[in-house]
């Protein structure tokens, strides 16, 4: 089931114009880019089995190369539905059929949380529209079923409406009156994560770094522009160089015994030497 909507997601995105690199036994199974979006993509059936670590590291790896991290599935305990946005673990999670949509501009205005299924309303064109309407009040309260000093309360900022009231909202103004909810435009910073000597010093030498599990390397590292995807390892994963071009990054493994060809690399105590960023930089970039 899973194998058939990964399918189904590559080929959408391939007929779109995005390249794509899928990947296995990590925290997401597709990356992919158009121009300068990035999607970070994790295809499940059932979205409760993504593990709180996954997903941190879904959005840690997102905020340093400016992705978008996204849960695709088809269920989450009950059947997902189409036109909705769901969190897990602080991630957006929608239908494929969903995520199409917004692929294509098309954008959903409701999303499920502990409330249930709620939409936002964008204060200033609800009055707009109240007065386009010749709407007091009072009138809107007795339509949508609230008071009129919830009706101002709507008016004076942006509020969670539940889906019942929303419904009544959209049948006398349409959608232009809610917030769509642009998936894209999730940006999370993460703290640094610094267990090891090599994430230390990459924030020694003025990066901002963290580490990462079930991930093709094992730091990421980014100073201004310069992303560097970092392997601590004799044995290099074969998918770096492919994943790291796609996101416009370096690579580089820090090696114990065995260097490795044809990539970048060193051992700790080289990496230790550093004193300056664009020391390491000019030597990756020099490779």
């Amino acid at each position: 089931m899973k194998q058939r909507l990964l399918d189904k997601v590559s080929i959408f995105l391939l007929k779109k114009g995005h390249t794509i690199k899928s990947l296995t036994r990590t925290c997401f199974d597709i990356l992919a880019r158009k121009d300068s979006q990035i999607l970070l993509l994790k295809v499940l059936e059932d979205a409760n089995s993504i593990s709180e670590q996954y997903a941190e590291n879904m959005i840690a790896v997102a905020s340093y190369i400016n992705a978008s991290p996204l849960i695709i599935a088809e269920k989450a305990g009950n059947k997902l539905e189409d036109n909705v946005i769901y969190l897990r673990f602080r991630i957006y999670t929608l239908t494929f059929n969903t995520f199409l949509s917004c692929i294509n501009n098309n954008f959903p205005s409701i999303k499920s949380g502990h409330a249930g299924l709620t939409v936002s309303v964008i204060s200033k064109k609800l009055q707009e529209k109240r007065e386009e309407f010749g709407y007091s009040l009072n009138e809107l309260s007795k339509k949508i079923g609230i008071t009129s000093r919830m009706v101002m309360k709507y008016e004076s900022k942006n509020c969670e409406v539940t889906i019942n009231k929303a419904m009544k909202i959209y049948d006398l103004f349409g959608d232009r009156v809610f917030n769509e909810i642009n998936i894209f435009m999730q940006r999370e910073h993460i703290e640094s994560k610094l267990e090891t000597e090599v994430s230390r010093k990459y924030i020694e030498l003025g990066f901002d770094a963290t580490e990462t599990k079930k991930t093709p390397f094992d730091i990421i590292a980014k100073k201004g522009d310069e992303i560097i995807l970092t392997e601590v390892s004799d044995n290099v994963n074969p998918q770096m160089q492919s994943l790291s071009k796609l996101v416009d990054a370096d690579n580089l493994v820090i090696f114990n015994k065995k260097r490795p060809k044809d990539i970048p690399s060193m051992t700790k105590e080289e990496f230790m030497g550093f004193e300056k960023a664009n020391e390491l930089v000019k030597f990756l970039k020099e490779f």
